[in-house]
């Protein structure tokens, strides 16, 4: 070989060396590009999956509350219509009990009072003999019917309206507002 070749050649390895050195250092720069941009989308991923993760965290705490709020809420529901029926049934038993003929009366008055003209009194059958002597002082006609239970329905001149008052009938009435104090009773 002669000396122009090796020249040459060493020329052309070094050219060689300098782009392989050029090109490891833009191999370098580019892997170092990439690997920031690969780490800024993990790190956005990661920071989108943390986000996602407390959504459905949260999501999940309130259905979770929603449920315990909702089951309270029935079993409350459920406790205050237990306190109901448990009214309902004493209440039956109020027809035995020695004050019964003093309220029929009471009840019989405010009927009596809530219609300009009362015609007659009806009262259950069994109820009859606690109102005969009340009937009579007051010139109203008394009457029998199996359909009013604990109290009275007092039917105006003509019969076409009346007023009816008892104790079942009052509950109803009354117990929007009794169940309100009755939760403030069992759960403050």
């Amino acid at each position: 070989m002669s000396k122009l070749e090796t020249i040459l050649q060493e020329e052309a390895i070094r050219e060689i060396n300098q782009i392989l050195a050029e090109a490891e250092e833009k191999a370098r720069a580019l892997l170092a590009e990439a690997e920031g941009k690969a780490a800024q989308i993990k790190a956005a991923a990661e920071r989108r999956l943390e986000a996602e993760k407390r959504a459905a965290l949260a999501r999940a705490e309130s259905a979770a509350e929603l449920k315990v709020a909702t089951a309270r809420m029935k079993a409350r529901g459920e406790m205050i219509e237990r306190v109901k029926r448990m009214v309902a049934e004493r209440l039956q038993g109020m027809g035995a009990d020695p004050r019964y003929p003093e309220i029929l009366e009471r009840l019989a008055e405010e009927a009596v009072a809530a219609v300009s003209e009362p015609g007659w009194v009806a009262v259950a059958p069994e109820d009859a003999g606690h109102l005969e002597a009340w009937a009579k002082e007051r010139g109203v006609e008394l009457k029998t019917d199996p359909e009013v239970r604990l109290g009275v329905r007092v039917y105006t001149k003509g019969g076409d309206t009346y007023v009816e008052n008892t104790l079942p009938g009052r509950l109803e009435r009354a117990w929007e507002e009794l169940a309100s104090k009755v939760a403030q009773v069992l759960w403050g």
